[in-house]
């Protein structure tokens, strides 16, 4: 049961990131390059921040129950705006490249745990937020619509500070997915999607148009 446990909760967590990966970034050089150096950034601002509370926690007193709580949830926020931060350093470094990018053409049985799932959930939240915050985070700045992005680093922090409802788990998974489902929508638009292209791809009619719309020219 640990095993079936373990994969079970890695697949719902991790499955649909690695699903993406592979499906529209691994068949691309450059697509990976840019997964790489996004990946890098967010690690520079997760350091950052682990480091600022770090330093925090060692010259406070640890003694007080409330001073370190607070603490944590400095932390929390310290960490949000410096993602949100590096995402738009990347974002204005990716711009600055734009023109030369493209010239680059032992077993034992366990009980299933509810936290074990819900962790798993989610992490999976959270990797889909950060693609759906990424996408909309860049339309914004290219577009200068900067209450977009306002209400990208709100949401972040929102989802962020849910976790503090753990262990209740319905109070932190709920909004959080109502969140993910909003901004997926938002997302998904900003991305040029519609309607009409969502359901041409759920009906398997897509390919057909574009044959037919090729065949008429």
């Amino acid at each position: 049961m640990t095993a079936a446990v373990f994969f079970g909760c890695t697949f719902i967590a991790f499955g649909p990131a690695i699903s993406l990966f592979v499906f529209t970034i691994a068949r691309e050089p450059l697509r990976v390059i840019f997964l790489i150096a996004g990946a890098f950034f967010w690690l520079v601002s997760l350091l950052l921040s682990s480091l600022v509370w770090f330093i925090s926690v060692q010259i406070s007193d640890k003694d007080s129950a409330a001073q370190q709580k607070g603490l944590l949830i400095f932390g929390v926020v310290l960490s949000v705006v410096l993602q949100e931060t590096f995402r738009f350093a990347y974002y204005k470094l990716l711009k600055k490249a734009n023109e030369g990018l493209l010239t680059l053409s032992q077993e034992e049985t366990m009980p299933i745990s509810t936290r074990q799932l819900a962790y798993a959930f989610m992490t999976m939240a959270i990797i889909l937020l950060h693609m759906f915050w990424g996408v909309v985070f860049f339309d914004a700045c290219e577009k200068q619509r900067w209450w977009a992005v306002a209400a990208v680093v709100i949401s972040h922090l929102i989802v962020s500070c849910l976790t503090f409802q753990n262990p209740s788990y319905v109070a932190s998974l709920v909004p959080t997915y109502v969140v993910l489902f909003l901004m997926g929508i938002w997302a998904f638009y900003t991305a040029g999607g519609s309607l009409r292209n969502l359901k041409l791809c759920l009906t398997c009619k897509d390919k057909d148009l574009l044959l037919a719309n090729h065949r008429s020219r």
